[in-house]
């Protein structure tokens, strides 16, 4: 069985919600579902399993990047049977117009990550999210009449770099913000036949220097995360 999670097959649902952070997927699994139950806590990777609105659902965290989550998403995948993994976490905005606690819904993860090339000989720069996933989060956020962007998205293998500017592969890619995990997720979904989506809160603004202080981080988050669960109870 898997490697890097413990959980006994059954315990994890179809679908999981995945943000980075292990101590983030604790805090939504403790405040937002029922009848939980920590299935795995491997390295201290958390992975719930819980009810929300009578649907069951799972929560597990992804680590930092592509390699990270592309072994948990892998293992996920293809060892507990799970159909769909939501990626939600935070994004840096390269984009002026966007503003902090945005949600970005993402179209595209363009990458210059080796990972898709190396596990599955992928040639292409982008992945692409599950079109009815996407759809979807976009139907109940416009229910719950919340704002949504959709676009593009830069899947750095770096945080930090010589030039601290947007680089110009972002630019090529018409990249609105960056992070480091969707492409990877992508990939593994498009290989295995799954099903894979990210929502992403705006947690700093580059150009312009601001960011969520860590007093607001927690509840900035809300809206994604509330978002992410209605979605989905309509998923599942």
């Amino acid at each position: 069985m898997s490697i890097h999670i413990k959980a006994a097959l059954g315990e994890i649902a179809p679908l999981v919600l995945m943000p980075g952070d292990p101590l983030r997927a604790k805090f939504i699994a403790e405040n937002w579902l029922s009848d939980l139950k920590l299935v795995s806590s491997t390295r201290n990777v958390y992975f719930y399993t819980g009810t929300y609105k009578g649907k069951t659902i799972s929560i597990g965290a992804s680590g930092m990047g592509c390699p990270s989550i592309g072994i948990y998403s892998y293992e996920l995948f293809q060892f507990y049977n799970v159909d769909t993994i939501v990626r939600i976490g935070t994004a840096g905005a390269y984009d002026e117009s966007l503003n902090l606690m945005d949600l970005v819904l993402v179209e595209q993860a363009c990458s210059e990550s080796s990972f898709a090339n190396a596990a599955f000989q992928y040639e292409e720069s982008h992945m692409t999210p599950s079109l009815s996933v996407c759809n979807t989060i976009k139907s109940v956020a416009q229910k719950k009449e919340q704002k949504l962007i959709s676009g593009n998205v830069h899947s750095s293998d770096v945080f930090y770099r010589k030039d601290p500017g947007t680089p110009s592969f972002a630019i090529n890619h018409n990249c609105l913000a960056v992070e480091m995990e969707a492409f990877s997720l992508f990939a593994n979904a498009r290989f295995l036949n799954k099903q894979a989506a990210t929502l992403l809160t705006i947690s700093d603004v580059i150009p312009l220097g601001t960011e969520i202080s860590p007093d607001q981080r927690e509840k900035a988050l809300v809206p994604m995360i509330e978002l992410a669960l209605e979605s989905a109870i309509e998923l599942v």
